[in-house]
């Protein structure tokens, strides 16, 4: 009897182990199998940290192909404070390399950050300056690729194409109303790291940059350039408040050449006043054509051979109804009996 007691105990206390042991191995098989991806990605945060590398800027072109809004390639600096050594040795030399106070660099060697972009000083480098801090070959001290805007026509077409700040987004402009598309997606040097920052031996890992689309206006420089020195001659002549051009092609509505006074270089847009930079004229300073459409107007009547100018009338009578509304002539009274050439030179609304 109490021989089968102790079986019966070792049957379930074995059954009790064979279950735990399948469980063990189907939660070893399931993270193994579906949540495997998930779980490095976890890990692979933990320990892994991104030097970004910002995407090319799509150029912008002329009906023929010419760039009207390029890139250049600068560099930028960024730290990784963990891993910079002597912390003020680095700070003291970047800050003479830079132009700015040994504090206000101790604010970034010393951030507790895992990265830390040195802004503004650090951004849009020339190349000797690269080169100096290079050459030194500090420990947590990197100079990574970005893409500077650059206008190579300078004040041509500026109010059109726009500006873009530092940080490459458009703020003005076709650079700011096709961002999105101009505008690409980051890259990356992903390197490894321990828990306090410390670089490890593992390969770095380069993820390319995606550049922006490329946009072709209907603009031609050449009329372009042609349109913008007859503004400046007239604004030489006659120095008036504002100034404005639009060159299109009558058979399709194509905008050929479009300029306007004042303008700005988008290249140094910080040196211009917001009330410049925000006013494209064209479209800016828009109003009602008025009694000019009425040429317009007698030129298709004439063409379609609808009138006589000189042999067929109209009666003004001051005022007629048109869909409830009632449309009057400039004139108190109207002018009576006219032949419609009478009608053109005296403009009368209610002819027309």
């Amino acid at each position: 009897m109490f021989t089968k007691k102790i079986d019966t105990r070792m049957k379930i206390l074995l059954l009790f182990f064979f279950f735990c042991f399948f469980l063990v191995v189907g939660r070893v098989f399931y993270v193994q199998v579906f949540d495997y991806e998930k779980l490095v990605d976890l890990a692979s945060d933990l320990w892994s940290r991104d030097l970004p590398i910002e995407a090319s800027r799509g150029l912008i072109l002329d009906r023929n192909g010419v760039v009207l809004a390029d890139n250049l390639t600068t560099t930028s600096l960024v730290l990784i404070p963990n891993q910079i050594k002597n912390k003020e040795e680095v700070s003291k030399t970047l800050a003479k390399i830079l132009g700015v106070s040994k504090e206000e660099m101790d604010q970034h060697v010393n951030k507790k950050t895992s990265m830390e972009r040195v802004h503004p000083e650090g951004r849009r480098l020339s190349y000797e300056i690269a080169d100096q801090i290079e050459s030194y070959h500090f420990d947590g001290v990197y100079l990574v690729k970005e893409a500077k805007r650059y206008y190579p026509y300078g004040n041509l077409l500026s109010h059109t194409l726009g500006y873009v700040g530092i940080d490459n987004q458009g703020l003005s402009g076709l650079e700011l109303q096709y961002n999105q598309y101009l505008t690409g997606e980051k890259g990356a040097i992903q390197y490894f790291s321990d828990a306090k920052g410390n670089k490890l031996t593992l390969s770095d890992v380069y993820t390319q940059p995606q550049n922006g689309m490329n946009i072709q206006l209907t603009i031609d420089l050449k009329i372009q350039q042609s349109l913008e020195r007859e503004l400046s001659n007239v604004v030489d002549m006659f120095s008036p408040d504002m100034a404005l051009a639009i060159v299109m092609d009558p058979k399709t509505g194509e905008v050929l050449g479009m300029a306007s006074r004042p303008d700005y270089d988008p290249n140094h847009y910080q040196d211009y006043s917001q009330e410049v930079l925000s006013r494209n004229l064209p479209i800016w300073a828009s109003y009602e054509p008025g009694s000019t459409q009425k040429i317009i107007t007698t030129s298709a009547v004439v063409e379609e051979k609808l009138i006589d100018l000189e042999k067929d009338t109209f009666y003004d009578s001051g005022s007629v109804m048109v869909d409830s509304a009632r449309i009057k002539c400039w004139k108190a009274g109207g002018h009576g009996a006219q032949t419609f050439l009478q009608v053109l030179q005296n403009s009368c609304n209610l002819s027309f």
